[in-house]
């Protein structure tokens, strides 16, 4: 079997590049485990690229989101001339697909998106019937079109070295004597996938009063929101929390994950983090499905109302009153939480 060299041209979302792995597991069982995969995307998504072993290397794409610059785009093109058989295209963007162009890719592979005809010259197009989930449509780019997708399908499984793990805990003063709820409060999209305050903070004081004690992740914009949360929590239970959103790097963010005793997450790429790390999960949704991206852990459970509204995939609330999220009570996802995990002995504090 020939080494095959494949180039992928990487999306642009922390849940997207997770989900990617899919497609290069099937790319090493159609090509063999050697063929070799670099990921050209966005440098913040070195630290999955780096936890995913089909991964030969990322390649740092210097343009944020939505930038063209023609010019800087030839210049990466060009330095990676005649470095690959096929190029994988997962974003549909006309711009995402001049890299592969630009370097003279034989085999540049992609859907159909706007306008890149000529750019790629295995262009696939999209039954959306045929492929409903995302990651359908990333393995189906590894095969021939038509072609049957292997089953079980793979799952995203992030792989982590105890000494970056230890080097994290010991960063942030953590240890690891108690079960660890982890909670994941925000929401890159909008308001319409965040779940209350309120109730994160219920959920966390059930816990801790079963003896557990609780971590807080996202990014600097959500530390406000972990803090909203421990205040919710009284004396005594709040010191049994820590916010760490914003405080954590991506890879830090990863690596603290794994010791999860479980996790409580909204629709976010924290959520697929969560289950590329097989963490027991529960998974709330609001104005968005799991019926195109659910989170692929071997125990999760999803959670959603079902209003009539819902899921209405905006941002915001038309409405106003945000009851796809503010109705799914706190109960539903401790009940949830019990049917995941054992619980451990309570708290000898409450006896």
């Amino acid at each position: 079997m020939l080494l095959m060299r494949i180039l992928i041209v990487g999306p642009s979302w922390v849940g997207d590049m997770v989900m990617a792995q899919t497609l290069f597991a099937c790319l090493q069982s159609q090509h063999g485990a050697d063929c070799q995969i670099d990921v050209l995307a966005p440098e913040w998504s070195r630290p999955i690229l780096e936890r995913m072993p089909q991964v030969r290397q990322a390649l740092s794409f210097p343009l944020g989101h939505g930038v063209l610059e023609l010019g800087t785009r030839r210049r990466i093109g060009k330095e990676l001339a005649g470095r690959y058989d096929q190029a994988i295209v997962l974003p549909n963007s006309f711009k995402s697909a001049l890299v592969p162009f630009f370097a003279g890719i034989p085999k540049r592979t992609g859907w159909r998106g706007e306008m890149r005809y000529g750019l790629l010259n295995d262009a696939r197009v999209l039954n959306k019937a045929r492929y409903p989930l995302m990651i359908e449509r990333f393995m189906a780019l590894a095969f021939e079109p038509g072609a049957h997708l292997p089953e079980p399908y793979p799952k995203p499984a992030l792989q982590i070295e105890q000494v970056s793990l230890d080097a994290a805990l010991s960063r942030f003063g953590l240890t690891l004597d108690r079960p660890v709820l982890a909670l994941c409060p925000g929401a890159e999209f909008g308001e319409s996938k965040r779940w209350p305050s309120e109730h994160y903070a219920a959920v966390a004081d059930e816990k801790i009063r079963q003896g557990w004690q609780v971590w807080i992740f996202g990014s600097k914009k959500d530390h406000p929101v972990g803090e909203d949360i421990r205040q919710r929590l009284i004396p005594g239970l709040r010191e049994e929390s820590v916010n760490l959103s914003g405080d954590t790097s991506l890879a830090e963010a990863i690596d603290l994950l794994s010791c999860a005793s479980a996790v409580v997450s909204n629709d976010s790429g924290l959520m697929h983090v969560a289950a590329a790390l097989d963490r027991p999960l529960v998974a709330v949704y609001g104005s968005t499905s799991p019926g195109f991206t659910p989170p692929l852990a071997s125990s999760v459970e999803t959670l959603q109302l079902g209003l009539e509204c819902s899921p209405c995939f905006e941002r915001t609330c038309r409405f106003g009153h945000y009851n796809c999220l503010r109705d799914l009570r706190p109960e539903l996802v401790t009940t949830a939480l019990g049917r995941l995990v054992s619980e451990p002995l309570a708290d000898p504090r409450d006896s």
